[in-house]
């Protein structure tokens, strides 16, 4: 029997249904794999002036995981000039063994708003310094013509702004700062890099376009405030959701190490080895938190005083990491090389080559 043109004209309609079905399922198939293929982690970290030598040697284990290097070593002295520690001095004399350490040879500097007094004190983070260097024009512009300066000077792939506690009232003045420090740069091929304070006011267009952008996603708990971890996933979150507001490439910064709080009021800082140490020397064993991925144990001291220490390690960076990447980011900062362990470097190593679940392996572990 053969078949008539009406059931000809149905079988060519099914055919067709099914090849466009399944053209359908194959580009959704394709569209789903590139959406859900994250980019690759772009992983830059700090060397610190005070630590230097332990920065360096951190960054050669990493065995070219990092991308890209702050060297943090510049501030302000109370006329506004820039002003180097000697330790400052002795790292920016070993940016060819930095360079080395990376795999893309992109180092930086950062210019921090701690003023050093010719009386020997410290005021760190002095909004009142930034106020006076960013007030007019003419004081933009001198501000601007040394950083200039000193990226010529130690040739330098770019420059890093980490002003703090800004007063509200100069918030103005800082963005035509960003602005024109950042047209001087580029001019020149050099990048501009600007760390923002979780609590950093964020409105529309209140940031330049063209700047690299850092959130500091830490020290949710740190000097000012009781025991905890410096981050956990909701917080990261909420951090990404308010930076989402300001344009360009952005970093989430995370931070290494942890704190020391004793009930005299004291904190401090620790890398991630002092904490291992200092667990084994008082022969306490770390609780993992299960909420932020962080360690801490607590002890007594010689004089009898209790302490409460908070750390991460390689688990902590993973979880922290995973939360960033939920959020969409792929683009990580980490405060700072200097006194990790070795799983950690072992993570920042071979961070670059792999995806989300290997991370959220790692977080995984307890």
């Amino acid at each position: 029997m053969k078949p008539t043109n009406k059931r000809i004209k149905i079988l060519l309609a099914i055919a067709a249904f099914f090849c466009i079905a399944g053209m359908v399922i194959i580009l959704r198939s394709i569209f789903i794999f590139k959406r859900e293929k994250a980019p690759e982690i772009e992983l830059s970290a700090w060397i610190v002036d005070w630590q230097w030598e332990e920065g360096i040697e951190d960054l050669k284990k990493t065995g070219g995981g990092i991308s890209h290097i702050q060297i943090f070593a510049a501030y302000l002295d109370d006329n506004g000039r820039i002003y180097f520690t000697d330790d400052a001095l002795q790292v920016l004399q070993h940016i060819d063994d930095i360079r080395q350490g990376i795999n893309s040879g992109s180092v930086g500097i950062t210019l921090v708003n701690d003023r050093f007094d010719r009386d020997g004190s410290v005021i760190h983070k002095d909004p009142a310094i930034v106020a006076k260097l960013l007030a007019t024009p003419e004081s933009r512009r001198r501000h601007i013509e040394e950083i200039l300066s000193i990226v010529d000077r130690y040739d330098l792939s770019g420059i890093e702004i980490d002003y703090e506690n800004i007063n509200n009232d100069d918030w103005s003045h800082v963005k035509d700062f960003y602005s024109e420090l950042y047209k001087q740069l580029h001019r020149k091929g050099k990048f501009l890099r600007i760390v923002l304070e979780p609590d950093a006011p964020i409105k529309e267009q209140m940031y330049p376009k063209g700047p690299i952008y850092i959130m500091m996603a830490y020290n949710m708990y740190g000097t000012n405030s009781g025991p905890g971890p410096k981050a956990d996933p909701p917080f990261i979150l909420k951090l990404s959701g308010k930076f989402n507001q300001v344009p360009g490439d952005k970093y989430m910064a995370i931070a290494t190490g942890g704190f020391d709080w004793s009930e005299t009021g004291k904190v401090t800082s620790l890398t991630e080895k002092q904490a291992v140490e200092l667990a084994k020397e008082h022969r306490v064993l770390p609780v993992r938190d299960k909420n932020s991925g962080s360690q801490y144990f607590n002890y007594v001291d010689g004089n009898n005083s209790a302490h409460t220490v908070w750390y991460g390690d390689e688990v902590t960076l993973s979880n922290w990491i995973s939360a960033i990447r939920l959020a969409g980011y792929h683009n990580i900062a980490l405060w700072r090389l200097g006194g990790l362990g070795d799983a950690t470097l072992d993570l920042l190593q071979i961070l670059r080559k792999y995806d989300n679940n290997f991370i959220s392996q790692k977080a995984g572990r307890r």
